[in-house]
């Protein structure tokens, strides 16, 4: 449902007697809907032609994916395109916090959108809060969606780690496999059926089964073989009741890591190919690639939206609390819980990956990485990332490719 008050904010004669201080025009409930969105039009342009005004603000709360069909729409809207039209959508912590400097308002959707209106009215918001490039908004579809695969296939497999020890306990432990989820390692983890039936099996049959698994990669396949016995050997023995469960959990899990690993790549065709629409300088920094560059380009949109490589990084969240009183000034701080999650994200992906190739950026990154005892990559690739956020703006703000120091 759209809940929607009316409020006198721009006129066209600044001196007008009418709603001088944005006093309630009406207020009404239409469905979130193409016909609701329909009627709010004709409200809002009933509003304005009754008042004489030439300018509207629309203002509404980000919701997810619930108020992006109501933004296209009334962007796409040729009656409301005649007017100074602007389109505002404000982060619900913004709302939240002009909220509070009213006194003991209830928690209502009526309540709620007079709020916005206020907050549009006095909260000092100059530019238009939305990004209306729909190449941005597509490719930002495409990003968005892949994060998230990610982020399920990371919880994906620390569910599969966590149920592995209840299978080969010593195994998960001793880290056999450089990778836990290499080809040849989930073979291993799914084909046996207990750790007792590995730890018995021939020692000349497990070499052969992990040379074929590997494709004759490991350079020395018989030692591999018999860690892997040595670890299958000392784990805990289930009963067969719930060795089978875990067995059935292992593989199911199996396959949902490869159906995510498979989304992600085909996310990163489709990103790729979405790329080609759109002048990229961000390709030209070493190992960044399409995919990075995009989920970056994606949640920044056009940059002259932010002032400063400042406003930029705290929109991603990589700024850092203060805590200072008097003559006193921490100098250890968290990061901000507020920003994009999805352009944080990006940036420090993109971020280590200029660790791995990229001298100034690999100096940082451990320079910052020997300074503390705690947390010491967290905290070097945060600081990384931030230090990238300054490259990041200058060239996109000044249209220019990236050439490395000398």
């Amino acid at each position: 449902m759209i809940k929607a008050p009316i409020t006198a904010i721009a006129m066209s004669n600044p001196n007008s007697p009418q709603f001088p201080n944005g006093d309630k025009h009406s207020n009404f409930e239409l469905k979130n809907s193409h016909d609701g969105s329909s009627q709010l039009v004709k409200r809002i342009l009933s509003a304005i032609t009754s008042h004489s005004l030439d300018t509207v603000l629309i203002g509404l709360e980000a919701t997810s994916v619930y108020g992006d069909n109501l933004v296209y729409f009334l962007r796409e809207d040729a009656t409301l395109a005649t007017f100074n039209r602007k389109i505002h959508v404000l982060n619900p912590k913004q709302v939240n916090k002009f909220k509070e400097s009213y006194n003991d308002l209830p928690k209502n959707d009526y309540v709620d959108s007079f709020v916005i209106a206020d907050c549009l009215l006095f909260g000092r918001i100059n530019k238009e809060v939305y990004n209306g490039d729909y190449r941005y908004k597509a490719l930002q579809n495409l990003t968005r969606a892949r994060f998230y695969a990610v982020c399920n296939l990371v919880k994906e497999k620390q569910r599969f780690t966590n149920v592995l020890f209840k299978k080969y306990s010593t195994m998960t432990q001793k880290k056999v496999f450089s990778d836990t989820f290499s080809t040849t390692a989930l073979a291993v983890y799914e084909e046996f059926e207990s750790a007792k039936a590995l730890a018995k099996m021939d020692l000349q049959e497990l070499t052969d089964f992990i040379m074929e698994k590997g494709k004759n990669r490991f350079p020395d396949p018989d030692s591999v073989a018999k860690a892997i016995q040595k670890a299958a050997r000392s784990s805990y023995r289930l009963p067969k009741t719930v060795n089978d469960s875990v067995n059935q959990v292992l593989s199911i899990s199996i396959t949902s890591m490869k159906a995510l690993e498979s989304q992600i790549k085909e996310f990163d065709k489709a990103i790729a190919a979405q790329m080609e629409l759109l002048p990229n300088v961000l390709i030209s920094i070493p190992d960044i690639g399409p995919v990075f560059s995009a989920g970056i380009m994606a949640e920044i949109g056009d940059i002259n939206r932010f002032g400063n490589h400042a406003q930029l990084a705290k929109h991603a969240g990589l700024a850092w609390k203060q805590h200072q009183s008097g003559g006193f000034e921490a100098q250890t701080t968290r990061l901000i819980n507020s920003g994009n999650r999805s352009l944080k994200y990006y940036l420090c992906e993109a971020a280590f990956s200029l660790v791995r190739c990229d001298k100034e950026y690999s100096d940082f990154y451990h320079l910052k990485y020997k300074e503390v005892n705690r947390y010491q990559h967290k905290r070097a690739l945060a600081l990384t990332a931030r230090k990238f956020v300054r490259l990041v703006f200058v060239l996109l703000k000044d249209n220019r490719l990236y050439r490395p120091a000398k």
